[in-house]
């Protein structure tokens, strides 16, 4: 009867992962196989309902990496997970492949039809319009390394350092932060603005567009996006509409196409969460440093003993706070870390490749493990 049970679970775990012994916040996945090798990923939760949104499609011939960052709530970091890799499918069937043209088309298709949603749903509920999500995508595809974004999650690539230097590990970042904490952002903004002198403003210790938002590009935030929901009586109910003459931020994805070479060793994609507390040269140094099995999740627990370092705390401490008011110590967090074996020679074998197919969605939330199914209608979508 164990071992009956056992089996039925397994199905289960391949596809959502466990949690995390002694953090009931955090969920993981330690290791899956993808055509170019291996990936893990972890999320631990800290706001009360889970913001961060990930997933992992694996084929022999391709892997699609995905990380929402939702920010107001969760709809619109949820709706990402649900529409963009089907998008992303659809457009690269109609054109014969993946391409920069394919992954803009795929954005603005999600970023349409979460505009369509707000609007079907502002009567019963406003407060959608003031929902948004940052955008992170990695692909890989024929060799060739596709990463898009919106917003400020971030992609690094772990690659072997040459000369005398060949047993260390070299932090390249991938993914440009669309931020206004950075200064060449800020300017970019208040250039697209010159008839605006308070279009940035730096408010409760940070710059923000508005005195609002830190990230100059999003899915959703249509109130930030449309001037005529300001003029909303609905919205206006709702909230503290701002006044509008045009949009103060974009959904236009900075997009990054690579051949990958054979010194290139993994990449981390991660939600802003895990670089609030780790450099891109420290995340990189503790993929390099440490078994494959389990890697995201030491990547997370290691920014959360940051946490509790900066706070004069023990990391046993974090992990007891509860969910919501977790959310004051740290953000939530999402770590996919993906090796890259075949593109240094060491080719998959047959096996591995059959292996290879399958689709990892992390829970909608890991408190609950509420993982809604969506993970089984999104692959035959996209297969």
């Amino acid at each position: 009867m164990m071992m009956m049970l056992r089996s039925l679970s397994r199905p289960l775990e391949r596809c959502l992962g466990v949690r995390a012994g002694g953090d009931a916040l955090m969920w993981h996945a330690d290791l899956k196989p993808h055509a170019s090798g291996d990936f893990s990923i972890a999320v631990v939760q800290a706001n009360n309902c889970l913001e961060d949104q990930s997933q992992v499609f694996t084929s022999p011939f391709a892997t699609y990496v995905g990380v929402y960052d939702g920010h107001g709530g969760p709809e619109a970091s949820r709706f990402v997970n649900k529409h963009l890799f089907p998008f992303l499918h659809k457009f690269a069937t109609e054109q014969g492949g993946l391409s920069a043209d394919v992954i803009k088309k795929a954005f603005n298709a999600t970023e349409e039809e979460f505009l369509r949603l707000v609007k079907r749903s502002l009567s019963v509920r406003p407060q959608i319009a003031s929902v948004g999500s940052c955008c992170l995508v990695g692909a890989i595809s024929i060799d060739v390394l596709y990463v898009a974004n919106l917003g400020d999650s971030r992609a690094v690539l772990g690659r072997k350092a040459s000369g005398d230097k060949e047993n260390t590990v070299v932090a390249e970042r991938l993914s440009t932060d669309h931020n206004v904490g950075v200064e060449e952002v800020r300017k970019e903004v208040e250039e697209l603005h010159p008839d605006d002198s308070h279009i940035v403003v730096y408010t409760r210790g940070v710059w923000r567009i508005k005195g609002i938002i830190q990230v100059s590009r999003s899915i959703g935030d249509v109130y930030l996006k449309k001037p005529e929901f300001y003029r909303d009586p609905i919205f206006q109910q709702f909230g503290n509409p701002v006044p509008l003459k045009r949009s103060v931020i974009t959904a236009e994805p900075s997009i990054l196409i690579r051949k990958l070479k054979p010194q290139d060793q993994f990449l981390i994609f991660a939600s802003d969460g895990l670089w609030e507390q780790l450099s891109d040269e420290a995340a990189v140094n503790i993929v390099f440093k440490n078994p494959r099995a389990g890697i995201a999740r030491r990547l997370v627990r290691a920014a959360l003993q940051e946490v509790a370092k900066k706070r004069e705390m023990r990391y046993s401490d974090i992990k007891k706070i509860k969910k919501g008011i977790r959310r004051h110590f740290h953000d939530d967090i999402t770590v996919i870390v993906i090796y890259l074996d075949k593109h240094r020679g060491s080719f998959c074998n047959k096996r591995t490749k059959q292996n290879a197919m399958g689709c990892t969605v992390a829970p909608v939330d890991i408190y609950s493990f509420n993982a809604d199914g969506g993970d089984e209608d999104l692959l035959q979508k996209i297969t």
